[in-house]
C-alpha cells in the first residue's frame, strides 16, 4: 500500500489532520463538540474529492420523445452527497472549522464567502442581467450557471436571512444550485426552521426551508466554551476618556472579535437604500459615533444592525446634552436595539454612562439607557447570546 500523501507541510490531507495539527501547534485547544463536527467534514471531504460536476442543468427537449430521454432531474439521478448547516452559538468556533474544511477541500471550483456579502453580490449581478437581457424574462437560470460555473462547493459563514427581497430571491436561485449538484456547507447561529421566523411572508419562504434540509444535513455545534468572547473577557467594555489609550484598546478588542479574518468595508442593504459599515469582519462591526449617531438614521437601520453583528464597537461617544438632542436621540434607540437583541458593545466615550447625558431635557430619559450600559458591560449579559 502507497504511504497516505502529505501536503507541503507534512499534515496528510484531510480535516482532522488540520484540526489535530492545530491542537497539537497550540493554536486550539481539544474540545469534544467541535471534534465532532471536524469528523462530520472529514467524512464530507473524503465524499469531494475530486468533485467537478457540469456546471450546467440538464435541457429539456420539446415532444414526448424529448421528453422520454431526457435526463431526469438531478436530484434523482447524481449521486452527490449533501452538504453541511452547522448552527451554533456566537464563538463557538463555526466559522474556524469550515475554515479548515474549505482550506482542505481538493475541489477544483470552490468559494468561501460570508453570505450576506453573497446575497449583495447576487442582487448586483440580478439586475446587471435583467439590463443586459431585457428579453430574458427569468434570470434565475443563467444566474445559477454562473454562480454553479465558479463553484462546485459553496461555503457560506453567518447563514442569516433578514430581507423579504432576499428570502423571496432564495428559494428559486437554491433549487437551481442544487440542481446544478452545487455542494453547500454553511455556519448560522439559526436552525433552518427559525430562519426569518416571526417575518412578513415567511409562509412563503417556507418551502425554502424543505429545500435546505432536504439538501443539507444540519449539525448542531453544542460546544460549552464562547472562545471569541475568551479571546477579549479581560478587557473592559467602556473606556474613559476617548483618547489615543482609548483607541489602541479598542483596536485590541476589535482584533480579537475578528480572529483571522481580514476587517473590510461593506453595505446593508435595509428597504431598498444601503447602510455604510466602514469595517467589519468575523460579525462584528465598527464604527465612529458620527457615522451612527451624526447622520440621519432611525429604528430600521440600527434593528438591521443589532441583527448582523453580534458585536459593535464605537469610538467616541461625546457628551449629550439638549444642544445635541438629536444625536441623542439617535444613540438611545441604537442602544435599546442593541440591548434587545444582546449584542455585545465596546466603546470609548467621554464619560461613564451616568455621567454621559447629565442635565437639561432629554437627561431624564436617558437614565433608562445609562442602566442599560452598565448592564452590557456585566459578565451576565456578556454570556447571553445573540439574538438575530
Amino acid at each position: 500500500m502507497s504511504p497516505t500523501p502529505t501536503d507541503i507541510k507534512g499534515v496528510a490531507p484531510g480535516v482532522i489532520p488540520a484540526y489535530r495539527a492545530r491542537i497539537k501547534a497550540g493554536e486550539l485547544v481539544s474540545d469534544p463538540a467541535q471534534a465532532l463536527a471536524v469528523e462530520h467534514l472529514q467524512d464530507l471531504w473524503a465524499k469531494l474529492r475530486g468533485y467537478n460536476p457540469e456546471p450546467r442543468a440538464p435541457e429539456p427537449s420539446g415532444g414526448w420523445l424529448g421528453r422520454f430521454l431526457r435526463r431526469k432531474p438531478v436530484e434523482e439521478t447524481a449521486d452527490y452527497p449533501n452538504g453541511l448547516y452547522i448552527v451554533g452559538e456566537v464563538g463557538r468556533g463555526k466559522s474556524m472549522l469550515m475554515d479548515l474544511f474549505f482550506e482542505a477541500a481538493q475541489v477544483p471550483r470552490k468559494r468561501r464567502i460570508h453570505f450576506h456579502d453573497f446575497m449583495q453580490q447576487t442582487h448586483r449581478r440580478f439586475h446587471e442581467f435583467k439590463r443586459a437581457n431585457p428579453g430574458i424574462d427569468d434570470p434565475i437560470p443563467p444566474l445559477a450557471d454562473a454562480i454553479a460555473e465558479e463553484a462546485a462547493l459553496l461555503c457560506f459563514d453567518e447563514f442569516q436571512v433578514h430581507d423579504i427581497v432576499d428570502a423571496m430571491i432564495l428559494g428559486r436561485l437554491f433549487e437551481a444550485l442544487f440542481q446544478r449538484q452545487v455542494v453547500v456547507v454553511a455556519t448560522s447561529n439559526t436552525v433552518p426552521d427559525d430562519l426569518y421566523k416571526g417575518k412578513p411572508g415567511r409562509d412563503a419562504f417556507l418551502p425554502f426551508i424543505a429545500l435546505i434540509k432536504k439538501h443539507l444535513d444540519v449539525l448542531v455545534l453544542e460546544s460549552l466554551r464562547d472562545y471569541r468572547r475568551e479571546r477579549v473577557s479581560e478587557l473592559q467594555c467602556w473606556h474613559v476618556p476617548a483618547s489615543a489609550t482609548a483607541d489602541a484598546a479598542l483596536d485590541l478588542i476589535f482584533s480579537r472579535l475578528v480572529g483571522d479574518e481580514t476587517p473590510h468595508e461593506d453595505r446593508l442593504l435595509i428597504s431598498g437604500r444601503t447602510l455604510h459599515v466602514p469595517l467589519t469582519a468575523g460579525g462584528a462591526a465598527r464604527f465612529d459615533f458620527h457615522a451612527l449617531c451624526g447622520v440621519p438614521l432611525g429604528p430600521g437601520d440600527y434593528l438591521a444592525l443589532a441583527t448582523h453583528y453580534h458585536a459593535v464597537v464605537i469610538d467616541g461617544i461625546p457628551r449629550l446634552s439638549p444642544d445635541n438632542f438629536d444625536e441623542a436621540r439617535r444613540f438611545v434607540t441604537l442602544v435599546d436595539a442593541l440591548y434587545e437583541h444582546r449584542v455585545k458593545l465596546y466603546a470609548s466615550a467621554a464619560a461613564s454612562p451616568d455621567e454621559l447625558y447629565r442635565a437639561g431635557e432629554g437627561a431624564k430619559i436617558f437614565e433608562r439607557t445609562a442602566s442599560r450600559l452598565e448592564e452590557m458591560q456585566s459578565e451576565t449579559y456578556l454570556a447571553l447570546a445573540h439574538l438575530t
